[in-house]
Order: structure tokens, then sequence, then C-alpha cells
């Protein structure tokens, strides 16, 4: 069964310094299945980065992505419409477009696995094809 990461999670692995690095770290090492990444995740993440390391740390970054293994998973047109969607019932959740992304993502690939430390936004989500997602850690 696959994993869709989202950006807290994959940032937490990369940063040791980051507040849930201790309970992320386990879970990635641990992980054998495979792992979609969600292209609007990588954004974020670089944006992360950006904000909170240097221009080194982004350049490592961007050489990660060349080598990684994870499965890179372009939104679709009917995925934006599903965000759309997502954004406006959640509207009094504070939820942001990639996390409603990914739950659209999640639905059109029948993912139920999210690899995130948002279990606030997550755990309220109602997804079209699972009663919940199972959230890690």
């Amino acid at each position: 069964m696959a994993y869709l990461m989202d950006t807290g999670f994959w940032y937490a692995s990369i940063d040791e310094s980051d507040q849930h690095y201790a309970k992320v770290a386990p879970v990635a090492d641990k992980i054998r299945e495979i792992v979609v990444l969600p292209i609007p995740v990588i954004t974020e993440t670089a944006y992360l980065i950006s904000r909170n390391k240097n221009v080194e740390a982004l350049a490592i970054f961007s050489e990660g992505l060349a080598r990684t293994l994870f499965q890179l998973e372009a939104p679709t047109a009917e995925d934006y419409l599903r965000t759309a969607e997502i954004l406006r019932k959640y509207d009094d959740a504070n939820i942001d477009f990639v996390d409603a992304c990914i739950v659209a993502i999640a639905e059109r690939l029948s993912i139920t696995k999210i690899l995130t430390v948002d279990r606030r936004h997550f755990g309220i989500f109602k997804p079209r094809h699972c009663a919940a997602f199972e959230i890690l850690p």
C-alpha cells in the first residue's frame, strides 16, 4: 500500500532542528512501500527550506530531487476542481491549498495513508474513498 506525503512530514525528515524530527525520522526510516510525493509539496517544502535554512540547503534539496525514489504526482485538472470543493467545504478550518490538493490526489489514487505532522487538518477530512485517513506518525 502506498503512502502520500505532506510538506510538514517531509520537511521534518530533512531538518534535524525541526520540532517534529524525532517522531518523523523513525517512521521515515521504516517505510518500505511506495511514497507518493505531490508536486505542490515540493514547492512548499522548498519555500520552508529557503525561509528557514540557506541557499546551500536549498541546492542540496534540489539535487536530492534529481535522485528521489518518491513517486512524483502532478495534480490533474480534476484534482484542482476537487481541491476547490475541499477548500470551500472546510473554509472554516483554515485548510490550505496544498492540504486540499493532497486530499484530492489521495482520493484519485485511493491512498488512505498520509505521512503528515498536521493531524488537526488531516483528521477532520472526510475523504470520498475511505472513512478516514490513516495518519502517520
